[in-house]
């Protein structure tokens, strides 16, 4: 019998659904195959639309600068509009502010698989004018709503593993392969083709070494030492990986101690698999010398999804003195700030500095494998 994958409930459709009609356009942005075409379409889209596939070069050219009758004539009758991989269209930031304005009674929704030209233009001419969201790949809490709670669980150190990319989650056998085709054509080609990269070599490198050294924090001065390029070169390559949704960066939490690290940024990876491709290591968790690293950044990269779609408003950091003292998350909420530290396997005996908890009146949290659900579902 074929195995028929159902589709996983994302927690962004009702969130999203609510907005269709309210006279704004919806955009849409994350990764590339984290589902947001399969989430409009299937999820959103309950009418007659008119699709326009962006990564069509007749529909590209259609959209770059076109004046108001012409896009009255690509429209027609239609009140539903998608424009799919949007930040392909040169120009999309005018297109997308004329629709809303000048035809009051479609609904526009429009996807982007990178924030590079998408967030940066549309900031300005659309302002007042959008609802935007970000999708990321299947959430703990969205992989253990369809799987349930005992099967997720014997799942937890593939998914660390692996992944949460929908296409590597239904193709059980097949993770290192659909992983390496993502790695090769999102990560590498389309982040070439967005920004203008000169040294493709250069940037392969440079994401290699922040896969050795998620958790840990990075030194621009040793990157470009390492990699061979300078400093500037090296903040930019890490800036178009942020924006292409490869890794993200937590900045260091001070407040009024005076030996605080200040500046320092780590970084993490949207994705463990994407990660674990990059360095094409896929060894078990008992053969691994970071199973701590990766244990941290899939907890990190899980919390971040639930601060995004649940709009909390919280800001995220680490914490760390000159003297080492460190602690792995800190989260502030209302000026009030909650420590947590996370082990694969916790000893009892684990707390935080003694000097952070007192000087900020923190809660603190040691986070493992037994109780790590607490803290990835909001």
């Amino acid at each position: 019998m074929m195995k028929i994958h159902r589709m996983y409930d994302r927690t962004l459709t009702e969130i999203v659904k609510s907005k269709i009609g309210r006279g704004k356009a919806i955009v849409l942005i994350g990764p590339r195959q984290v589902g947001k075409t399969t989430l409009i379409k299937a999820q959103l889209i309950q009418e007659e639309y008119l699709f326009l596939d962006a990564d069509d070069s007749t529909v590209r050219a259609l959209l770059s600068m076109p004046s108001t009758e012409r896009l009255k004539s690509i429209i027609g009758q239609n009140k539903l509009v998608f424009i799919d991989e949007a930040q392909r269209i040169r120009g999309i930031d005018l297109t997308l502010k004329i629709i809303v304005d000048q035809f009051k009674d479609v609904q526009l929704i429009v996807s982007g698989s990178s924030s590079f030209d998408l967030s940066n233009e549309l900031n300005e001419p659309l302002t007042g004018r959008k609802w935007e969201y970000e999708l990321l790949p299947i959430s703990w809490e969205e992989y253990e709503a369809k799987h349930g709670y005992v099967l997720s669980e014997q799942q937890l150190e593939n998914r660390l593993l692996y992944g949460f990319y929908p296409d590597v989650l239904n193709h059980p056998g097949e993770e290192k392969e659909i992983l390496k085709q993502l790695v090769n054509s999102y990560l590498y080609k389309d982040i070439m083709a967005y920004s203008k990269i000169r040294k493709p070599e250069v940037l392969e490198i440079l994401v290699q070494s922040l896969a050795l050294q998620i958790g840990s924090e990075v030194n621009y001065n040793e990157l470009s030492q390492l990699v061979g390029v300078d400093k500037n070169t090296i903040s930019s390559y890490i800036d178009i990986l942020q924006k292409g949704y490869v890794i993200f960066k937590l900045g260091s939490y001070s407040g009024n101690l005076r030996n605080e690290i200040k500046k320092n940024k780590k970084i993490y990876f949207y994705d463990t698999g994407v990660r674990n491709m990059v360095l094409g290591n896929f060894n078990s968790l008992s053969l691994r010398q970071d199973t701590g690293a990766l244990w941290e950044n899939f907890l990190i990269a899980e919390r971040r999804k639930q601060n995004t779609y649940k709009n909390t408003l919280s800001k995220t950091y680490f914490w760390r003195t000159k003297q080492q003292q460190e602690v792995d998350f800190v989260e502030e909420n209302n000026g009030k700030l909650t420590g947590f530290e996370f082990k694969w396997n916790a000893k009892k005996s684990v707390r935080l500095p003694k000097t952070f908890v007192e000087t900020y009146h923190s809660k603190e949290h040691i986070i493992d494998k037994t109780n790590f659900r607490e803290f990835v579902v909001i």
